[in-house]
Formats: C-alpha cells, structure tokens, sequence
C-alpha cells in the first residue's frame, strides 16, 4: 500500500529519484502510465496486471469510449525500472502530457501512485473545498 506526499526534482535527462519508501513497494520493475487530471499514475506489476484485466473486460469491439479509454492508459504505459541511484526516467511524451519540466510530486494513494508536475499540483491539487468534496461523496 502507497500513502505519503513526496517531492523530488526532475534532471535535463528526464530522471527523478523515486521516493525510497515507495521504490520498495514498487519493486524492481513498474509501469508509468497516463493519469487522470493531467497527472502520471504508476502502478507494481501486480497492481498493473489487475488494472489491465479490468480494462480488458470493457466491451472495446462495440463500444468506442471504452476503446478511447482503454488506448489512454495502455497505450502510454511503459515498464521502468529504477538505476543503482534509485532515478527512473519519465519518457518525454509524458513528462510533455503531465507538464513536468524541474519538479515532481509523487503521491501515495493505496494502489497506485500519482506522480505530478509540482505546478500544476500546486495549483490544481488545493483542498480549499475539502468539506464540498466531503459532503459530495
């Protein structure tokens, strides 16, 4: 299980150190795929493999929003794996779909976890409304 709030910079080549506490229940390898809100959400093979079963069972030959959504995320998934450093390195295209240029937010949310532009983070992740979000649930 991921939980806690991280923040590591990102070098020219696109690397980030992955948080010691989540790299070791992440494993030697994972997979970085698209996330919602415009954040990155990386996943243990475990947890991949249960989310990828999900997504197969969506009826994608007949229904085109579950083909749309099934290309989000399998389409921009990759296998990563972290250096002798501990770094791993984002691939440009998400890095350009997430808007991550200096620094990244890394977030622990139970199966998953969210990795953000530290920007769009601070300016989209308040929780000024928290009650409203509360209530709404």
């Amino acid at each position: 299980m991921y939980y806690g709030e991280y923040s590591h910079s990102i070098d020219a080549k696109g690397r980030t150190i992955v948080p010691s506490r989540l790299r070791e229940a992440l494993g030697d390898r994972f997979v970085i795929t698209k996330g919602m809100d415009g954040c990155l959400m990386a996943y243990d093979m475990t947890a991949w493999e249960e989310f990828s079963a999900k997504l197969k069972e969506l009826p994608t030959m007949t229904n085109k929003n579950a083909r749309v959504f099934v290309r989000y995320f399998r389409g921009s998934a990759v296998d990563v794996e972290c250096d002798s450093q501990g770094r791993v390195l984002i691939p440009a295209n998400l890095r350009s779909f997430a808007g991550m240029s200096k620094d990244a937010i890394f977030l622990g949310l139970g199966d998953r976890i969210e990795i953000w532009s530290k920007e769009k983070y601070e300016a989209d992740g308040t929780y000024e409304d928290m009650d409203e979000v509360a209530a709404a649930l």
